[in-house]
C-alpha cells in the first residue's frame, strides 16, 4: 500500500546549462536545498494523507477529493522549483515562486482542517505545518538570490 511515499524526482543537477555549471550559484544552491527539503515533506504528506478513508466519518468524498487537491498542489510546489532554475529567467522565477508560496500556504493550512476533522493525528500536523515553516526561510533564502534581468514582464507585473 505504501510502496513509493514520496513521487518527487531526486534533484539533477544536469538539468541545468552545462555551460553554467562551473559558475558558482546562491541561486541553484537555494534551490536546490529548497527542493531537497520539499521532498520530504513530501513524503511525509504522502505517509498521512494516502490512508483509506472508507471507515471515516460522513464526508469522506470531500476529504478523499481534498486529500487529492491538497497532494497535487503539494507536487507543483516541487515541479515549480525544479523549473525556476530552467533557463534562470527573472520572470520565470517570480512567477514560480508566486506559485509555489500560494501552494505551501495551502498545503499548511489544509493541516489544520485535516486535524480538527480528525483525518489525520494532530502530531502529524503540526510536525508538517513546522517542516512548512523551515521550509519558508529556505524559500525566502532562495527568492532574496534572484536578480532582476533584462527579459521584459509583457503582463506588468513583475517588473
Amino acid at each position: 500500500m505504501f510502496e513509493n511515499l514520496n513521487d518527487v524526482p531526486e534533484w539533477d543537477d544536469d538539468i541545468h546549462d552545462p555551460e553554467e555549471e562551473w559558475k558558482p550559484s546562491a541561486t541553484r544552491d537555494a534551490c536546490k536545498e529548497m527542493y531537497i527539503h520539499w521532498s520530504t515533506i513530501m513524503t511525509m504528506l504522502n505517509g498521512c494523507l494516502r490512508e483509506d478513508l472508507s471507515e471515516k466519518k460522513a464526508g469522506k468524498d470531500f476529504y478523499a477529493d481534498y486529500q487529492g487537491m491538497i497532494l497535487g498542489d503539494a507536487m507543483q510546489v516541487a515541479v515549480k522549483i525544479r523549473s525556476s532554475e530552467a533557463g534562470g529567467i527573472y520572470v520565470i522565477r517570480m512567477e514560480n515562486a508566486s506559485i509555489i508560496r500560494k501552494n505551501a500556504q495551502a498545503v499548511q493550512s489544509a493541516m489544520l482542517l485535516f486535524i480538527s476533522q480528525g483525518v489525520i493525528t494532530e502530531e502529524y500536523g503540526k510536525i508538517i505545518r513546522a517542516e512548512i515553516e523551515i521550509f519558508k526561510g529556505l524559500f525566502r533564502k532562495w527568492v532574496n538570490t534572484f536578480e532582476k534581468d533584462e527579459f521584459f514582464d509583457e503582463w506588468g507585473l513583475f517588473v
